[in-house]
């Protein structure tokens, strides 16, 4: 089966070249980074790392870029990695890929473990939120208002496959962590765009 590796990416100019690098180590057949209308160095970077680079003109949210992903290759199975991880390696993109590579299930959905504690605590009270996924690429064009989710994207993927009854497992990622946005932004700024992701969050539950 043909593997894509696609990494959503917004002004991460920071993290996304070892991220990159760790994924081409893992050699997937393909490696995309969606710069989604970044102001920074980015797409750049990316590009310099070794990834095809799809660059959107505006910021249209991370569901849209990863449909964008999606959408640019003709993978059997796309593996979703946040572009501001720290800790990532080739073991864990193999544990996240398999069970689904394997037929075991058709999507998986990485739990960070014994990395930093508040990505840790964030992800024990709601895995489902997680940005580390495998799936069938089918799957993710299937997901009605993916492109309209922004941050609410994990949400519907997951209240989508609960829907279609998919087989979904839980995959436990040690050591693996990320960077806050308040490490990113500084903490006003940061703390700001945390209650906009939080805010998109509970719009996609309340479905509206």
């Amino acid at each position: 089966m043909k593997v894509a590796a696609i990494v959503p990416a917004y002004n991460e100019e920071m993290t996304i070249g070892s991220v990159v690098s760790v994924i081409r180590k893992w050699c997937p057949d393909e490696v995309i980074v969606v710069d989604d209308g970044s102001s920074d160095r980015t797409a750049e970077i990316a590009r310099n790392a070794g990834a095809r680079v799809i660059s959107l003109e505006t910021n249209v949210g991370k569901g849209g870029a990863m449909k964008a992903g999606a959408e640019s290759t003709d993978a059997d199975v796309v593996v979703f990695i946040d572009a501001d991880l720290t800790g990532l390696t080739c073991e864990h993109l193999t544990q996240l890929a398999a069970p689904v590579l394997n037929g075991e299930a058709d999507m998986t959905v990485g739990v960070f473990e014994d990395g930093r504690f508040a990505t840790d605590f964030a992800q024990k009270i709601a895995p489902f939120l997680s940005g580390q996924r495998a799936m069938l690429r089918r799957i993710v064009l299937e997901v009605p208002g993916l492109e309209t989710s922004r941050y609410g994207v994990e949400m519907i993927l997951s209240r989508h496959a609960e829907k279609e009854a998919l087989r979904v497992r839980k995959v436990e990622l040690k050591h693996l962590a990320q960077v806050t946005k308040e490490e990113k932004r500084g903490f006003i700024r940061g703390f700001r765009a945390r209650m906009r992701m939080y805010w998109e969050i509970i719009r996609t539950t309340r479905g509206t």
